[in-house]
């Protein structure tokens, strides 16, 4: 099979599942946009991959896509769909719009011991699920878990995830993961156990989360190493005599007098305040399956229970999966198991002002009969009808932010209109099937139909429409059937041009965005958002800190020795809803999380904003 036939497929299914939005996050070789898949309604993450970007980290994507399959817990991140080609990879997964809890630490300076007890309850729940599978993760860190809807978190990137044969207790010897956060035995170059090791970087992340900074930290890396082999580190005076405790019995040099993670359920510090040990076990395990879920599938894919049940159990990964998991999402939400009708098999020709422009095309389609136009007209009614009202549950789903919105398009559009700059995507647009029918007025006058302008071709269209309505008119002055045809035709181009007309809250674009507070965005003490951004401008050059300037939004890259990009990030100029404050909002690229923090808070404090 030809490769461009194979990359087509792959982007047609996407584009067939799922409403795909604007970019919430980038890395290296990955770019993760926000989606809506179209029958459940559900927002979702799509992470972007290409091949040959990726390299020589292509076999840790499909490890990353092994365990997330085989993985299923209520503190993991859920895994939907997978979609590969030839170029590309795309992973549906669960979305949270809460961002990496690192952003949550950065904003919050530090955890209270509270609050840092709840997040550490769920990694300690994920984690014991994880190594009850047979996997280590290996790279556990704040970056690699996100926040969802409900302030839980979801554990991310198993890339560097090991599974031995020989079960965890098996030695590995692979280096890998963050430096910051890796184990003494890991750096030495020692066999280790990937259990083991996954609790010393859980230590290091219990102490990030009370401290607000890193126990070892050097910017020199082998001076990094040397902290970590001597596993020494100071306890700042806030800490309670518990979490020094902890700490110490987690930071243990020796992996054997470490704490193990199935010690860590039932610990004492841990436990405080709840008088109970941590769940670990999956609340969603794969083997099950929900009734509901499988009887609402059924109804929607025209199957019999039964077949619909074998068919899920398959676990293929692609569309069927995904509509079961975002289904049971749904039901573990409290939202009605129910499926978005799918759409009619009716194209854009069953509308009145499609018809209109098909009867002046091709004068040949008043032949249809009576009969046949009935019932395609009742056919669209129909439609309309269930278009208009859409069902409670996804009402929630179908509001998208207009400002935002970013539409992904991966391949060309079908349809000329839509492929211009000024096209709304998934929006109806005007074709006919006989194109230069509609345009021989114009051709008269040396101009194409490419080169015309919307507006002015509905102008001509709508006086050609008034012109023949006068004409069908009688002697009485009542019009005839057919006048009723461009009656609904006028009144569809009057729509057209409205929609067409750019709008106030266009205009309003140029100026800096409108959001709410969020873990990511750093108030100041300013009214006027041009100040704002000249000042990091001003700061940003005397660095020497390379920037592209796109309205408000500055992306900032900083370069290594041999000519690499060690630090990628973004800073926005923002203006906060509630209350009424200028903002900057800051997301991290590329590079090294706690070098970002630095460089950032240094970036901002020199601005004096």
């Amino acid at each position: 099979m030809p490769v461009e036939r194979t990359e087509q497929r792959g982007v047609d299914e996407l584009r067939k599942y799922y409403e795909v939005y604007e970019t919430i996050g980038s890395g290296g070789f990955a770019k993760v946009k926000l989606g809506r898949h179209i029958l459940t309604g559900e927002k979702v993450a799509i992470k972007i991959m290409n091949k040959k970007d990726l390299g020589e980290d292509l076999p840790r994507v499909k490890v990353e896509i092994e365990a997330m399959k085989n993985l299923s817990h209520q503190h993991v991140c859920r895994l939907y769909q997978v979609i590969e080609t030839s170029t590309h990879i795309f992973m549906v997964l669960e979305y949270c719009p809460g961002g990496e809890l690192f952003d949550y630490i950065v904003a919050k300076d530090r955890l209270s011991e509270e609050e840092t007890r709840v997040f550490f309850r769920q990694i300690a729940s994920a984690m014991a699920y994880v190594h009850s599978q047979g996997y280590a993760h290996r790279d556990l860190k704040p970056e690699n878990l996100l926040i969802d809807e409900n302030r839980n978190l979801k554990l991310i990137d198993f890339g560097l995830c090991a599974k031995p044969k020989g079960g965890l207790s098996y030695e590995l010897m692979t280096c890998c993961g963050s430096p910051a956060y890796a184990a003494p035995e890991l750096i030495q170059g020692k066999a280790y156990i990937g259990s083991e090791a996954d609790v010393w970087s859980m230590g290091v992340l219990l102490f990030a989360l009370l401290c607000g900074y890193l126990p070892f930290d050097d910017e020199n890396c082998m001076a990094l190493y040397r902290k970590i082999a001597r596993g020494r580190y100071d306890n700042p005076r806030w800490l309670s005599p518990g979490s020094v405790l902890l700490l110490n019995q987690m930071l243990q040099v020796d992996p054997k007098r470490r704490l193990s993670v199935r010690q860590l359920l039932d610990h004492p510090w841990v436990m405080k305040d709840y008088n109970s040990p941590v769940e670990w076990y999956s609340r969603q395990p794969l083997g099950h399956i929900d009734e509901d879920c499988i009887t609402e599938m059924a109804v929607n894919m025209k199957r019999s229970r039964e077949s619909t049940t074998a068919l899920v159990k398959e676990w293929r990964y692609d569309q069927t999966t995904a509509t079961y998991l975002l289904l049971l999402s749904k039901k573990q939400k409290g939202k009605p198991v129910r499926l978005r009708p799918e759409p009619a098999v009716c194209e854009d020709s069953c509308s009145p002002l499609h018809q209109g422009l098909q009867r002046l095309a091709s004068p040949s389609e008043e032949k249809r009969s009576t009969a046949e136009r009935g019932r395609g007209t009742q056919h669209c009614r129909d439609r309309r009808a269930r278009d208009q009202e859409p069902t409670s549950e996804n009402k929630e789903n179908l509001a998208v932010e207009e400002k935002d919105v970013e539409r992904f398009v991966l391949p060309p559009p079908r349809t000329p209109v839509s492929s211009k700059k000024n096209a709304r995507p998934n929006k109806k647009v005007l074709t006919t099937p006989n194109q230069n029918a509609n345009v021989n007025d114009s051709k008269t006058n040396g101009v194409t139909p490419k080169g015309m302008s919307n507006c002015f071709v509905i102008f001509c269209l709508l006086s050609r429409s008034r012109s023949l309505d006068m004409a069908v008119k009688g002697d009485s002055g009542k019009k005839k059937r057919s006048g009723k045809m461009f009656g609904s035709l006028e009144r569809g181009l009057d729509k057209v041009i409205t929609m067409l007309t750019p709008s106030k809250r266009r205009a309003l674009r140029d100026g800096p965005r409108k959001i709410k507070a969020q873990y990511n965005v750093t108030l100041t003490s300013q009214t006027n958002p041009d100040q704002v951004l000249n000042q990091i401008l001003y700061i940003l050059a005397e660095k020497n800190i390379d920037f592209t300037q796109k309205g408000y939004t500055l992306k900032c890259q900083t370069w290594g020795d041999f000519g690499k990009v060690t630090m990628a990030f973004e800073l926005e100029v923002c203006l906060l809803q509630r209350p009424e404050v200028v903002g900057v909002r800051r997301q991290r690229l590329k590079g090294d999380a706690w070098v970002y923090k630095h460089l950032v808070e240094d970036i901002l404090s020199t601005s004096r904003i």
